[in-house]
């Protein structure tokens, strides 16, 4: 979600870059303690973009730690910010964030809803990789509700977009995930 490019500097980008090289190495209590302060220096320079990426990489913690709801908090605070920044695509970043987290608890018509979000994103800037792969994250959410039908239709649309540009081997793969749902 970097596209919120941050105007501050000084320690808390050295914080916030600290927290960054933390989670890649997966120590989450070092991170968030990073970010943390990162984004207490935001916030005391005004920096609505350092405090939003502080807050996304907050959440990330939350959500490798599987603490969706603290996860959720900090995603939208962020994309509070990014919204008003008219920030499309951080918002599509924190969209398929956000979906995650609320598939880890349990609120698979909330996840859904912003994966349909995320599908509309891509299907308005004319992305058909992002359409596809996106349609096989609503199958996998429908799955999970148990929804089979809607899940197989989902697979469907993703195969009849990989045909038109010719990749037949894909299409086939995923009309059978369709056919194996439809128990043809």
């Amino acid at each position: 979600m970097e596209e919120c490019n941050q105007a501050g500097g000084g320690q808390s980008l050295s914080d916030y870059d600290k927290g960054k090289e933390l989670l890649g190495k997966g120590e989450y209590a070092e991170a968030a303690i990073n970010f943390h302060n990162a984004l207490k220096g935001y916030e005391e320079a005004g920096d609505r973009f350092g405090v939003a990426n502080a807050s996304d990489r907050l959440g990330d913690v939350c959500l490798a730690k599987n603490e969706y709801r603290m996860a959720l908090d900090n995603y939208e605070r962020a994309i509070d910010i990014c919204q008003k920044a008219e920030d499309s695509w951080s918002v599509l970043s924190l969209n398929k964030k956000m979906a995650k987290a609320h598939e880890g608890l349990g609120e698979i018509d909330k996840a859904l809803e912003l994966i349909f979000d995320v599908s509309e994103h891509y299907s308005l800037t004319r992305n058909p990789k992002g359409t596809v792969e996106t349609l096989e994250e609503i199958a996998r959410l429908y799955i999970l509700a148990g929804e089979k039908v809607k899940a197989a239709d989902a697979y469907r649309t993703a195969a009849s977009i990989h045909r038109k540009f010719k990749h037949n081997n894909m299409a086939a793969e995923l009309d059978e995930k369709a056919a194996a749902l439809d128990g043809n």
